[in-house]
């Protein structure tokens, strides 16, 4: 979750400080919120499945039997299919967890000191909606002078609305209430934050006379 590279099932690979080499966000027009895309490719998706099909043979054996009772195979690219893939997720967690817990020493010293000194530095982390980019310029008095933090909701929002488009066809003809649940469906395969996930939709259909 906190560790290793940053890797893709598209071919890439790199160390945590090219994501801003790899990766951009950008404005959009019609939104206050920015998106993000791989330079020069397009869109990405990050999240559970992302990580169940990077990292199926790294699951427990205990997830891995799970994951196949529910009929998940990686490579899996169904997002409807995502709450299944978090919950073998959860279950390896709670594997892990237990794992760790029952391994634990204590450390001689809780914490070690460290000098402050004029730096970039990099981190990514695994949150459960993906793939949490933060950097931060720090001075030799130890200020943070500049920093950059990339969501997973900003990552995904490209295929977001990707997913929109590509059934536009069915939301059109729906009734408006069924066409509001699928919209709200496909944009929480992705979990995105609450916020967005409860007030990000607006349904407006434009009829011909």
């Amino acid at each position: 979750m906190n560790e290793g590279r940053i890797v893709s099932s598209r071919g890439i690979d790199i160390e945590l400080a090219d994501f801003e080499s790899t990766f951009e966000e950008y404005q959009v027009p019609y939104s206050n919120a920015l998106q993000s895309r791989v330079r020069g490719r397009g869109e990405y998706f990050a999240g559970p499945l992302a990580r169940f099909n990077l990292n199926f043979e790294r699951l427990s054996e205990p997830a891995k039997t799970l994951a196949r009772e529910l009929g998940l195979r990686a490579p899996c690219t169904n997002p409807f299919r995502g709450i299944l893939v978090r919950t073998v997720e959860v279950f390896h967690a709670l594997h892990e967890a237990r794992r760790i817990i029952r391994g634990y020493e204590r450390p001689e010293r809780a914490c070690v000191d460290l000098p402050t000194l004029a730096a970039t530095g990099h981190g990514c982390t695994e949150a459960p909606r993906g793939l949490l980019y933060h950097r931060y310029k720090v001075s030799q008095d130890g200020l943070v002078e500049d920093a950059k933090i990339v969501p997973p909701t900003s990552q995904n929002q490209l295929c977001m609305e990707g997913d929109l488009r590509s059934i536009g066809g069915r939301l059109a003809s729906l009734p408006a209430a069924e066409a509001t649940h699928l919209a709200e469906q496909t944009v929480r395969n992705y979990d995105p934050c609450i916020s967005c996930a409860t007030h990000f939709l607006e349904l407006r259909r434009e009829e011909d006379a």
